[in-house]
């Protein structure tokens, strides 16, 4: 189906009002631009005809801007902060643009400052593991880069073929395999970032273990581009597994996901990499946008688990798996399911997990909530939001707006992801998921974002999960580091 073309975000959120100390690009800063960009690192138009830049992933929220600059070099993006600074010119900083809350596009007319120019790999260090590269170069490269030298990148994504090393640190992204390798808090050994007034701050040759007072990377990790535009980064690759299995199975309920789980840690420890799950609609979902593509099991189930583990030695760790799912199906656990036999097998089982999100906004657009929960509650959110859709009728065929309710992703860190997959976007739709997700969550003790971030859609919204001690801190590190307030504004806090 062909995607919404979404309306404008200052028409759609009328409330939120272009901040009036902020410049009008003119002739003037044209110019200066030019003045050191090469012309295939300008790009002028009509913000019609900037859509790709302009407008999100999810259709969701476009903005207007008319110039996107795609500098090679840090010196460049510190040339162009530092003058935005002193001309109070509003900047947003765009990776790959797969960011799923609004954060990497412009609500007004800010300029986009495009990191995928600077896409090279700077040094690999293959005795400790550590792997620095420009913030521009693509995920999908980072693993191949790697995998070629018996490495791997600490992270994976179903956006690996677009996303940016630059912005998945910047939206502290959690991914697929967090349950082996943790998140990029723990994984990023330095960063190189150039901040509001152009000034670069690097510690991209930082050590593993380095004392030496604050560690300010930190800071970045997760800011989404408010304080600082990254421009480098450092991080640890982990070695590459000799062995991958996996396998897609069928369960009856999420209690026995949740059994299913507790099993796996103990029988499958040190290999266990990835434990995701999925429902009922999220897999009618692909199975529609997937098409032609075989179904993976015989029978339909009320939910789908796929368990990855990666070890040293194949015949070891097969055997490990095939032992785990006879006693599983022995104690009733699971229903069916289906082990991968070769390499091809195991990347299609994965295929039917990393379709979910683009199977759910193949309608034409979606509702997206990434939460983390206690694991005893953690699909209950989805329950919750599908049953308040259905009473008001708003769920099924055409003419009505919602194709289905689902909720799938990562057992392992207690991340589930709520997608409404809709026809249409519409306020009678948002007025009945928020603040009612939000409520929910926080009366769950739960976080409104796990992994996916704050940007424009939870903008306001950070009481819900954080106490007012904490957002004034965060207000006041913004502030410090951004006091025109001119990077990624209207967004985060």
């Amino acid at each position: 189906m062909v995607a919404i073309a979404a309306q404008l975000t200052a028409e759609a959120y009328p409330k939120v009002q272009r901040n009036q100390d902020f410049k009008v690009l003119n002739d003037e800063d044209l110019k200066y631009f030019h003045s050191f960009l090469n012309d295939d690192e300008i790009i002028e138009a009509n913000g019609d005809d900037l859509v790709t830049y302009n407008q999100d992933w999810m259709n969701k929220y476009r903005g207007q801007s008319n110039l996107v600059l795609l500098p090679k070099s840090t010196e460049k993006v510190s040339k162009i902060m530092k003058y935005c600074n002193e001309q109070k010119l509003a900047v947003v900083p765009q990776g790959g643009n797969t960011d799923l809350v609004g954060a990497s596009v412009p609500v007004f007319d800010e300029i986009i400052l495009s990191l995928r120019q600077m896409n090279k790999v700077r040094d690999f260090d293959p005795v400790s593991g550590a792997f620095k590269c420009d913030a521009g170069v693509v995920m999908k490269d980072a693993h191949q880069f790697l995998r070629d030298n018996d490495h791997i990148f600490p992270l994976d994504l179903p956006s690996r073929n677009a996303c940016q090393v630059g912005g998945v640190v910047s939206t502290n992204a959690g991914g697929l395999n967090l349950l082996r390798y943790g998140s990029l808090h723990g994984n990023v050994l330095g960063l190189e970032v150039v901040l509001p007034n152009g000034e670069i701050i690097s510690n991209i040759d930082a050590l593993r273990k380095d004392n030496t007072g604050y560690d300010l990377k930190q800071l970045f990790i997760g800011a989404e581009g408010t304080i600082g535009v990254i421009t480098g980064v450092s991080i640890l690759a982990a070695p590459k597994p000799k062995a991958l299995n996996n396998t897609f199975i069928g369960l009856e309920s999420f209690d026995i996901v949740q059994d299913l789980f507790v099993k796996a840690k103990k029988e499958l420890s040190e290999i266990l990499s990835a434990f995701e799950f999925m429902d009922n609609g999220s897999i009618k979902c692909t199975i529609e946008y997937l098409k032609d593509e075989p179904f993976l099991l015989k029978k339909e189930h009320p939910f789908y688990v796929l368990i990855e583990t990666s070890g040293s030695n194949q015949d070891h760790d097969q055997e490990k798996l095939s032992a785990f799912i006879k006693s599983a199906l022995e104690e009733k656990l699971i229903s069916e399911s289906h082990m991968a036999a070769n390499i091809d097998e195991y990347n299609k089982i994965w295929t039917w997990r990393k379709s979910v999100p683009p199977a759910c906004n193949s309608y034409g657009g979606m509702y997206k909530y990434d939460m983390s929960l206690k694991l005893k509650d953690l699909y209950s959110v989805s329950d919750a939001v599908t049953k308040r859709l259905n009473a008001a009728g708003l769920i099924g065929d055409a003419p009505k707006p919602i194709v289905a309710s689902v909720g799938y992703g990562h057992v392992g860190d207690g991340n589930i992801h709520l997608n409404i997959a809709v026809r249409e976007f519409t306020k009678e739709i948002e007025g009945l998921l928020e603040p009612f997700v939000y409520e929910y969550i926080q009366s769950k003790k739960g976080s409104i974002s796990a992994e996916h971030g704050i940007g424009f859609h939870k903008h306001g919204h950070l009481h819900y999960s954080r106490s007012e001690i904490e957002i004034r801190f965060m207000k006041e590190i913004k502030k410090h580091y951004d006091p025109n307030a001119i990077l990624n504004p209207y967004k985060y806090v």
